[in-house]
């Protein structure tokens, strides 16, 4: 699975249906891997460190126990997970968050969008352009 997969930290039990209906609907054929907060999405990459990493992580910034912040800053710090592109995927959309989040490491800021159209939009760009990159540092 190294590299192989996408891994989407998302609470809200809707969206996670929509994101997964909207990879179905671009016919991705990677494993979409859904975890509910920021402690599950680190518990998740610590246990698979031997076994291989997402090729890019999706990551809202409101969720319960370790929001989205505090575990980018987490993956940041870290000598390997650091190399795992995330891109916040968010409903805020202030000025001062969006710098904050990149000032911690996110290599894109989103906001979720209004209609399903441009969901699938989204999630198609974001999925050709993260596999089609030549270089995955922490693959190779």
């Amino acid at each position: 699975m190294n590299g192989s997969f996408i891994l989407i930290a998302e609470d809200d039990i809707d969206d996670r249906m929509l994101l997964q209906t909207a990879f179905d609907e671009i016919d991705v054929k990677n494993k979409i891997q859904f975890v509910g907060n920021g402690c599950e999405l680190m518990d998740f990459l610590y246990k698979d460190e031997k076994e291989g990493y997402p090729r890019f992580i999706i990551l809202d910034l409101n969720m319960p126990k370790k929001d989205g912040r505090e575990t980018l800053k987490e993956i940041k710090q870290h000598s390997i997970f650091k190399k795992i592109p995330v891109i916040i995927f968010t409903t805020t959309k202030n000025e001062s968050e969006i710098n904050r989040c990149y000032e911690l490491g996110a290599n894109s800021y989103i906001v979720k969008p209004d209609s399903f159209e441009s969901l699938r939009k989204i999630v198609n760009e974001l999925h050709v352009y993260w596999f089609s990159t030549a270089s995955v540092p922490y693959l190779t």
